[in-house]
């Protein structure tokens, strides 16, 4: 594979599992080193820096709560601390929390409220405080949500909401970065095969029901999101900024 990342340093948020871990990895197979955050598994965080530095590269896992938005740029600054820089920026790391209606007497708002959190200021706080310090020619990539876009199945307004608010806010930052020539984009994913996609649609996986909305009637595979991170932060992306890219098999059409 071409080590078209050599030299390049990225951050993943929640990058020691699903598309986080693959991320991670797929970025480091271009030549980049690659920092990575997690909440609670040190244990987990540590086998992806272990599979991360048998590729070549540097890596380093960090302990760090997206919910906590003041931990933004003390993890920004370790980053920085270890690297000596940070090119890539991969806003990962989101809950779902999703299966009641709006009308739902019983809803669980302070879970939603706390979603709302981490998938929104949770990357606003960590874009932030990467801005001023991202090199020139940088790569900001959001991991949204086809639902930021489509809301196909009842249950999931507050999770839509918050990827939706994600499609803003990168398409303002693009533009407030854009003389410096860092792109700032959107990836909208489908159902993928996650822990937290288990935990939506349970141990059955994706219903017909919602298979055949897709034209091409399969989920994604955390590769083929992962790959398109990777041709955003490589140096052919560099003339795409502010765009909304949907990996979810046509089920936006």
């Amino acid at each position: 594979m071409e080590k078209s990342l050599l030299g390049k340093v990225a951050l993943v948020t929640g990058g020691s599992r699903g598309l986080g871990a693959v991320t991670a990895q797929a970025l480091a197979d271009q030549g980049a080193d690659v920092a990575i955050t997690y909440v609670a598994s040190a244990e987990k965080a540590e086998a992806v820096v272990a599979k991360l530095k048998a590729k070549g590269v540097r890596a380093l896992a960090i302990k760090n709560d997206q919910a906590d938005t003041s931990a933004a740029k003390p993890l920004i600054d370790e980053v920085v601390a270890y690297f000596g820089k940070l090119d890539i920026l991969v806003n990962n790391a989101a809950i779902a929390v999703q299966g009641q209606t709006v009308d739902d007497p019983n809803l669980d708002v302070e879970n939603l409220d706390r979603q709302w959190q981490i998938n929104v200021m949770g990357p606003v706080s960590v874009t932030r405080a990467a801005a001023p310090v991202l090199s020139n020619g940088g790569r900001i990539i959001f991991i949204g949500s086809l639902l930021g876009t489509q809301v196909p199945f009842q249950g999931a307004a507050d999770y839509a909401g918050t990827k939706a608010a994600l499609i803003g806010y990168a398409k303002g930052v693009a533009r407030d970065l854009g003389s410096r020539s860092i792109t700032v984009n959107v990836v909208q994913p489908g159902v993928m095969p996650t822990d937290m996609a288990a935990q939506v649609l349970g141990d059955d996986g994706a219903p017909d029901a919602l298979l055949d909305l897709h034209p091409i009637r399969r989920i994604a595979t955390l590769e083929e999101v992962s790959a398109l991170v990777g041709f955003l932060a490589g140096p052919n992306g560099g003339y795409m900024t502010g765009g909304v890219l949907d990996v979810a098999g046509g089920l936006s059409i």
